[in-house]
């Protein structure tokens, strides 16, 4: 594969932050484009209000008449961790606002598929809700919803999932990527400034969506500021997690609803299912960062929705009995390590795969666009083979397993690279090509699909011609972003403290990374794949600790290296030393 090039950030020279800004927190809020008033403490009350978001009047009105006459409300989720916590957050949120009869179903993903299908429906009729509210998905289920109110439901869809080209017959829908602001309190149609909030909206997940219909719900029933109004703060916790988990981009609205939960979390104020998880995971709770929901705590509750039924992670979030939520946290914990190992053996065949193809081909003949599938995958993790495989190729990859054992069709998850717009992609080749993709959906950087086998090498081909028209030979690089280098006396605990806590860094807002050419004091293994190294500036200074993970060669290294790293705080006995966590490691 081709080498992977360490690209620098463009330095700033911009002098207006507030004073009591970490210099190096300053240089990396710089890199990214941050505003100087985006740059204090993330606060609440800068939120983007309940009203930027088209369609929650008529969601407010539904679901404020079905509390008053206390009718049964179901929330129909979804099978990842945007969706659970979601659930979590409905029912959670509307036994506070004084929903009496709240209940949840999350269709099977062997069995049902995504979203609100005809088949969930049916089995809707045994506990007969006269309120459906979908979260993190609907927007793509017409014949669902159709099916629903049918039989006498009524369907609000919560969504953040781009739409077709029709929208679904519910009887409102709340999704800031297929509602637009219908007005605003200055003008009609919407002032600038709305308008332009309203496109901000856009980047929440389907957990922030539900929020943020709740916080409407809530100034309809309890206007003004009256101590009676319930604290729905309490779900923020679930909320960043489920934020961070879905890989939305870190938008500054984002990050002020992730800072919140994970000040709740710090403060030992986190729900019993969240402080559970933190426990099975070996986190410590009280040094909550973005990172342990990304990849501690989401992956635990997506392994449930993958391998068997993600009702256990809702029940996890939604138990208030510290005891309950352990045993449910550490089931997860054990459904997930059954998912790293079939994830580790899938992507070893899908990397089997690609190098056959090169050794025969050679490497220039790859695919831009890159569909694999193999017969016995598990269509639960065919999502993070894609994702691993992205990773490594920098090209958009799509895995396919079967949907069932007759193998006549398949179910896909694509993820994609800058640049290169998923769900765009597959809507065009559906257009010019009909009848070959069955059902898609997703966004621009991850995309569910399915098709028939028949069609698997059409597709492949057709998804491949659809990468070369938009993307250039340029974002095809395989390239890591850094900060610049750090001096001597930069390579501080109190540094690594700063910025560990100085915002929640994630998608489209990532953690910062430096580079230094350093000298090799020493080296050793570390387990099977872990390198430990003593790392020596060349400008001078003390050896640091560093350690490189999953390493993928057990050889000595270069006696002179440069390297990508984070400054990390290793915790060890109650004491906090700096480490230097080694993203990548080349010749200098």
């Amino acid at each position: 594969m081709k080498p992977v090039v360490i690209r620098r950030r463009p330095a700033s020279t911009r002098s207006d932050w507030p004073v009591e800004l970490h210099p190096l927190v300053a240089r990396v809020y710089a890199a990214r484009g941050i505003a100087a008033h985006e740059a204090g403490p993330q606060r609440l009350a800068d939120l983007l209000t309940p009203a930027v978001l088209g369609g929650v009047e008529q969601a407010c009105d539904l679901l404020a008449d079905a509390i008053v006459r206390d009718l049964r409300i179901c929330i129909v989720g979804d099978f990842d961790a945007d969706g659970a916590t979601g659930t979590a957050v409905a029912v959670r949120g509307l036994r506070l606002l004084g929903a009496r009869d709240v209940c949840y179903r999350v269709p099977n993903r062997m069995v049902d598929g995504y979203g609100l299908g005809v088949g969930l429906v049916d089995a809707l009729a045994d506990i007969r809700p006269d309120l459906v509210v979908t979260v993190d998905n609907g927007i793509a289920s017409h014949a669902g919803i159709a099916a629903a109110r049918a039989r006498g439901m009524r369907v609000i869809v919560t969504d953040h999932h781009l739409p077709g080209p029709t929208l679904p017959p519910a009887d409102a829908i709340v999704n800031p990527n297929a509602v637009a602001l219908a007005a605003c309190a200055h003008a009609s149609p919407p002032c600038a400034g709305c308008a332009d909030a309203g496109a901000r909206a856009s980047a929440l997940a389907g957990v922030g969506v539900m929020f943020y219909l709740l916080l409407a719900l809530r100034a309809r029933l309890y206007p003004g500021e009256s101590r009676a109004r319930p604290d729905l703060a309490s779900l923020l916790d679930l909320v960043a997690l489920g934020t961070v988990a879905d890989l939305v981009p870190l938008d500054a609205n984002n990050r002020i609803l992730v800072a919140a939960g994970l000040h709740r979390i710090r403060n030992g104020r986190a729900s019993a299912g969240v402080a559970a998880l933190y426990r099975s995971a070996g986190r410590d709770p009280r040094r909550a960062v973005a990172a342990d929901l990304g990849y501690a705590l989401g992956p635990r509750i997506n392994a449930a929705g993958r391998l068997e039924d993600m009702s256990l992670g809702i029940e996890c979030l939604l138990s208030d009995d510290a005891d309950a939520a352990l045993a449910l946290a550490e089931r997860l914990s054990a459904i997930n390590a059954e998912r790293r190992e079939l994830q580790a053996a899938m992507v070893e065949q899908g990397e089997a795969m690609l190098a056959r193809f090169v050794e025969r081909w050679d490497e220039a003949s790859l695919p831009c666009g890159i569909v694999l599938h193999e017969p016995d995958w598990h269509p639960g993790v065919v999502g993070l083979v894609a994702s691993k495989l992205k990773e490594r190729l920098n090209r958009p990859v799509v895995a396919f397993a079967r949907a069932d054992e007759s193998g006549v069709e398949l179910r896909g998850s694509a993820r994609s690279i800058a640049g290169f717009h998923l769900r765009d992609a597959l809507a065009d080749v559906d257009a010019a090509h009909p009848g070959l993709i069955g059902r898609f959906g997703g966004h621009a950087i991850a995309a569910g699909l399915s098709l028939p086998a028949a069609n698997l090498a059409a597709f492949a081909a057709e998804f491949d011609a659809a990468a070369r028209r938009r993307l250039d030979p340029g974002q095809l690089e395989r390239y890591l972003w850094s900060d610049g280098e750090l001096h001597p006396h930069e390579f501080t605990a109190d540094n690594a403290r700063a910025l560990r806590y100085a915002a929640p860094w994630g998608q489209a807002f990532p953690e910062p990374a430096f580079d230094n050419v350093f000298a090799v004091a020493s080296w050793r293994a570390v387990g099977e794949k872990h390198l430990h190294m003593q790392l020596r500036p060349v400008q001078g200074g003390d050896a640091l600790e560093a350690i490189l993970f999953d390493a993928l060669a057990a050889m000595p290294p270069p006696a002179r290296v440069r390297a990508l790293y984070q400054l990390d705080l290793n915790d060890w006995n109650g004491r906090e030393r700096l480490q230097l966590l080694v993203r990548h490691i080349e010749p200098a």
